[in-house]
């Protein structure tokens, strides 16, 4: 078994750091939504139709998602007849509540841990060497960085690494998984642009077999979700796998650019019907003030949010953490 955390530089760096970095990521998302409720409410204001309009407005702003606003709202509502609320942080109170509640109620990671956030470890359903994860998801998303970063956080942690350039389909993409390889010291098992994606795969399985790799991690081509041929192609990887290792893939990732916001729920609703999509790697979330699509992801497809990126740097990649999310909306 294996695990993205734990060990390694962000343990060293402790939660603050944690809590630190998702506040940098979600910058622009804050303002939208607590830089606004600060200036719903004034003294002894109460809150009225006027203002549950432009609370309505900043969280669909923030791409939190139709189904979501209308509950949260309904939150306020309710709490607000009960005692006006008078003061942001009694609003944000309440929102936050709400927030936590939905990313906790995401299903269990497949290692069995309970939540989005509860924790990152990946492939933990065996023992058996290697744990294999499929990387999917279109291009642009930054799936290749990813897959470096991925590796670096294994290698930190002491985990031999193999990857397997599945994605034979653009030859930059394999160009740039030999130099995260290179950079991270993981073995890279690839063939020419054009060749049969499951006959790379197949001999990544078979050297990782015999060379007792502890994770391979599996880039795929940044397919179109309404490529239907693709899709096909996927799911044969797929079957490709779980022939030589029963179990595999352990994990499939989808790679999701958070400046797409809802757009990208229909790329994952796709991405999980073809390849058993078992957790989402959201990246750019500092490019955005969007990053609601978080809440939107777990609650529309319950799938855990399993990595955010929060830079462009081999360590910007940390494990999702309800709790902190949530907090770093808001404060």
């Amino acid at each position: 078994m294996f695990s993205l955390f734990g060990k390694g530089k962000d343990k060293a760096k402790g939660e603050g750091s944690l809590l630190d970095r998702l506040k940098r990521s979600v910058e622009r998302t804050r303002s939208q939504i607590a830089a606004r409720v600060e200036e719903l409410v004034s003294g002894e204001k109460r809150l009225d139709a006027a203002a549950m309009t432009q609370l309505e407005n900043s969280l669909l702003a923030a791409d939190l998602g139709v189904r979501t606003t209308r509950d949260l709202v309904d939150a306020v509502r309710r709490e607000s007849d009960n005692a006006p609320l008078r003061s942001a942080a009694a609003i944000m109170q309440v929102l936050k509540a709400q927030l936590l509640a939905i990313l906790q109620a995401a299903p269990a990671t497949s290692n069995g841990s309970a939540g989005a956030g509860a924790d990152a470890a990946l492939g933990a359903k065996s023992a058996q060497r290697p744990e294999v994860l499929f990387i999917v998801g279109v291009n642009g998303t930054g799936k290749t960085t990813t897959i470096g970063k991925l590796a670096h956080r294994l290698r930190q942690n002491g985990q031999s690494v193999m990857l397997c350039a599945g994605d034979t389909f653009r030859a930059a993409a394999i160009e740039q998984l030999a130099v995260w390889a290179e950079r991270t010291g993981a073995e890279l098992i690839s063939q020419k642009s054009g060749a049969d994606p499951s006959a790379v795969l197949h001999d990544a399985l078979t050297a990782a077999l015999s060379r007792s790799v502890d994770v391979l991690i599996v880039d795929t081509a940044g397919r179109l979700h309404t490529k239907s041929n693709l899709m096909a192609e996927l799911e044969k990887m797929r079957r490709t796998a779980a022939k030589l290792i029963p179990g595999a893939p352990h994990d499939v990732l989808l790679v999701m650019d958070a400046t797409t916001g809802q757009n990208g729920l229909a790329q994952a609703r796709e991405f999980t019907a073809a390849a058993g999509v078992t957790g989402i790697v959201l990246t750019k979330l500092d490019g955005t003030a969007k990053g609601g699509i978080v809440v939107a992801i777990v609650r529309e497809l319950g799938l855990p949010v399993r990595f955010v990126g929060t830079g462009e740097s081999a360590d910007d990649l940390v494990p999702f953490d309800a709790e902190a999310f949530v907090t770093s909306l808001f404060e």
